[in-house]
């Protein structure tokens, strides 16, 4: 039997590489984390809309 790992939910902001693509993990306010499995085309739209928002806050 395969080990079973705890699936609690909650977690850091983070992102790991698969063989699919980038997998981003976001905490979100009320418990668990929202998972997000984004091909590199994806995630370079994603980079440039966060970037976008940052500069915003600059401003």
């Amino acid at each position: 039997m395969a080990a079973m790992k705890p699936r609690t939910g909650d977690g850091p902001l983070e992102t790991e590489r698969s063989n699919h693509g980038t997998i981003l993990r976001i905490p979100l306010e009320g418990g668990g984390r929202m998972v997000l499995e984004l091909n590199d085309t994806e995630l370079c739209a994603l980079s440039e809309v966060v970037c976008e928002a940052v500069e915003r806050l600059d401003n």
